[in-house]
Formats: structure tokens, sequence, C-alpha cells
């Protein structure tokens, strides 16, 4: 309890003076940092999952020695107690080859109640031992005895010491303490240390759209967790074709090589569209539908999970009143929130892609970044 506090008070100072820029990789960049500019609606200020109202975002990234290429990502909805101000929740299982803690409370109640972590395969559990730690130790919550954590993962084991299960339940703590609003780091950060996408190095990537006000103005922010395979593509372009890399091409075109296109890809989906848990769900299906315009596949070994979430604020589930009085769309004002659910996850995944740089980890594997300049050349073409 005392390190808990501790923590708490050394993360509150430091947060008073952590810039709001974030630095840049040499020769990396974001998407539209290149002028390419996808879809039709327009980002928030950050192009960022933070850009809805109140969300915040924390990481922790470990690089150590030559194998230890892992992280924690933390998505705090709302700056209030989210136990005692659950937010209306749904979950789409894309492919289900993985290991979401809470799902089937999610889909049973319609909710969260905890900060979304995300963090690699074996640190699940530790994952869950973090959430535990922080929600149980919020002021309000001194009688809780049940707390549902969420946490996602995908599998950083090719360039991270993953059975050396590195990342511990402080090391989540300090990420949901840490979380801001702002710019949120993106590429090889995190969750997405250790990640590896279309053969290139994945990592964390985040983008948001804002709705025109006849359309009702409101804000879809997307944060994904990259490492997944297929063919890739970037804004109708065949950029893994053209570069030779892409999953069956030793089928297709028997080379030595071949593009395994398992992985996973964790896509979380946040608004402050007044929305309940059937309506999130069909949002989050959307998602899905941002995956495949990257190339995606969802393979067999491939574990794609969306959460998606509202934040608006008077919809907030307060269990302390008798009766639950949410104000909801109808389903006729769904589709422009679909269309900016596709852009932004889709825009996310490119730019986790841009914003990683190489990295060698166990064993001495070595993933590269992917080649910018030659990707803006097929794009070109």
């Amino acid at each position: 309890m005392k390190r808990f506090f501790a923590l708490t008070v050394l993360l509150t100072l430091c947060g008073s003076v952590l810039a709001q820029e974030v630095a840049r990789p040499e020769g990396r960049g974001r998407l539209r940092d290149f002028g390419i500019e996808p879809g039709i609606f327009h980002p928030g200020t950050y192009n960022a999952i933070t850009d809805v109202p109140g969300v915040r975002v924390g990481q922790v990234t470990l690089i150590e020695g030559d194998d230890i290429r892992t992280g924690v990502t933390a998505i705090v909805p709302h700056e209030g107690n989210i136990f005692r101000k659950k937010c209306p929740a749904a979950v789409y299982v894309g492919n289900g080859f993985g290991k979401l803690a809470g799902v089937t409370q999610i889909r049973e109640l319609g909710n969260i109640e905890t900060p979304i972590v995300l963090t690699n395969t074996l640190s699940v559990a530790q994952g869950i031992e973090g959430v535990l730690s922080y929600s149980l130790n919020v002021k309000g919550n001194e009688n809780v005895r049940s707390v549902n954590a969420v946490v996602g993962e995908t599998n950083d084991g090719q360039l991270n010491d993953i059975r050396g299960r590195h990342v511990t339940a402080d090391h989540v703590v300090k990420a949901i303490l840490s979380a801001k609003t702002g710019p949120v780091e993106e590429g090889c950060v995190g969750a997405g240390t250790g990640t590896i996408c279309f053969g290139w190095k994945g990592g964390i990537g985040t983008s948001s759209r804002v709705l025109p006000k006849d359309l009702g103005g409101y804000t879809v922010g997307v944060l994904v967790q990259t490492n997944y395979g297929g063919i890739l593509e970037i804004n109708g372009a065949p950029v893994g074709v053209r570069m030779g890399q892409y999953s069956f091409k030793k089928s297709v075109q028997n080379p030595d090589y071949q593009l395994n296109p398992d992985g996973s890809c964790m896509m979380v989906v946040l608004t402050d569209a007044p929305l309940d848990a059937r309506n999130l769900e069909r949002l989050a299906k959307r998602a899905m539908m941002g995956l495949a315009k990257t190339g995606g596949i969802a393979s067999n070994g491939s574990g794609d999970y969306v959460i998606a979430a509202s934040v608006y604020p008077e919809n907030l589930i307060d269990e302390s009143t008798d009766k639950y009085y949410p104000t909801l769309l109808h389903n006729d004002d769904m589709s422009p929130l679909f269309e900016a659910t596709i852009e932004a996850t889709a825009e996310a995944l490119w730019n986790s892609l841009f914003m990683a740089t190489d990295m060698t980890g166990r064993g001495g594997l070595t993933v590269e970044a992917i080649p910018i300049e030659a990707v803006l050349e097929v794009m070109r073409k």
C-alpha cells in the first residue's frame, strides 16, 4: 500500500513536467507527415485516441539487455472513478486465437469498470494484478471485492524473452498512473515494443476522426497494438506485393522466403457518442473493416479483438442510482460513426508501422522498420 501511494505521488509530480510533444524518430513520421490523408473525415487535434474528451494513455517500455523488448500500454477512458462510473462497452472478436481477460463480463453486462491494459501474451496475469492493485486503491473503492480487469495482448516472443515474464504488476500500475491527454507516443513503445506487423516492425498506433456538426460532431478515437500479417495495402496501394513481402508468397511465386500471416492485433475504439453496448458492438465490428483495409486477414493463429466503449458523460453507469436513463443515438445515425471508425482504425494501424524503428532483440534477431521512402515510391506509381 505504501509503495502504491509513493508511486502515485512521484508520478503526479513528474506528470506536471511531461512534454506535450512526442519526439519523432529520425527519418520516421506519421502517415500524414508524408502527405497521405486517408478517408473523408478530419482527425482531431492530436489525431489520437486522446482527442476523445477525458481519455488518457500511459505507457511503460521495457528495453533491457539483449532480449527484453516488451511493455505495457494503458488506456484510461475518463478522469473519474471508472468502477463507480462504468462505461457502456462491447467486444467484437475478429478471430479468437488470443487471451483477452474480462471479455465475458463485458458481454454479459455491457460495460467496463477499469482502465484497458495491453501487454504481451504471457503477462496477462500481471496485467490483471496491476489493474486490481490500481482499482482497489482508488478512493471510493474501499469496500470493493470484485473487479473485472480488462487486459489484452499480442505475442512479442520473437523479439522479446517472453518466457522471462519481465512485465510486473508495478509496471502496469505505473502505466495507468502516468496516463495523460495530448499526443500519444507510437511505434516501438509500451505494449508494441516487441511486436511485428507484415514482417516489418509493428507497435502502437493511434488516430481519430471528428464528425461534421451536421452528423453529430462526435469524436471516434482508436489505439492499436499491431502484431499481425497478411498482404499490406496503404490507402489502396498494394505495398506488400510491390515490395515483395507478403503472406503466402512462397506458394504463389516459390521463393525461399515466406511471411507467416499469424500474429494478433488489439484495437481499442472510444467515442463520446451516446451509444449503448449493442451499438458499440456494431461499431467494434467496423474496426475489423479497418484492419481489412490494411491487408490484414485475421489468420487462424491471430487474436484479433476490438474493445469499444462510450465516454458520453450522461451515460456513465452510476450504480448508486435506482434507474438508468441513457440518451442513445438512433440506429439511423450510426453510419457516419461506422465510417469514422474504419478510417481511424486503418490510419492507426498504418501509423504503428510508420512510427516504428528497427529493433534487435532475442537471439540477435533484427526486425527492420518499413522503409518509408520505398512505400512512398510505390504509392506514387
